[in-house]
């Protein structure tokens, strides 16, 4: 039990700082900027929206306090981002390696998800 425990946090702390409070940092970064904007076509007005999203879904996986209900969204809410990252550096790169980067996130996200349920 001790063991699943520790797999949830490792798994939803990596989720949670490196997705969801990164963006805190890397607001207004001009290579992650040029990226969604250039390299992607997607407007500006949708990185920000991202970014508000990852934050209060990385927030929302570490407060106990919240919901069972809320944290199901934010994990539906993660992993629609990663398979759309997904999806579009595919359509704009091709099947590179790279372009399937964000599937790494989703393996761990998968084992956040999978633990919780196995602690609950």
């Amino acid at each position: 039990m001790k063991k699943n425990k520790i797999i949830f946090w490792i798994s939803t702390v990596i989720i949670a700082v490196l997705v969801g409070l990164t963006p805190i940092l890397t607001w207004n970064d001009p290579q992650g900027i040029d990226m969604i904007t250039n390299h992607l076509g997607y407007p500006l007005y949708f990185l920000k929206t991202l970014n508000v999203l990852k934050i209060i879904g990385g927030l929302v996986l570490l407060i106990p306090q919240v919901p069972a209900r809320v944290k199901e969204w934010a994990y539906v809410g993660f992993a629609i981002d990663f398979i759309a990252a997904t999806v579009s550096l595919v359509a704009v790169d091709g099947a590179i390696p790279q372009s399937f980067f964000p599937m790494i996130f989703m393996i761990i996200l998968a084992v956040s998800y999978f633990y919780k349920e196995k602690i609950a």
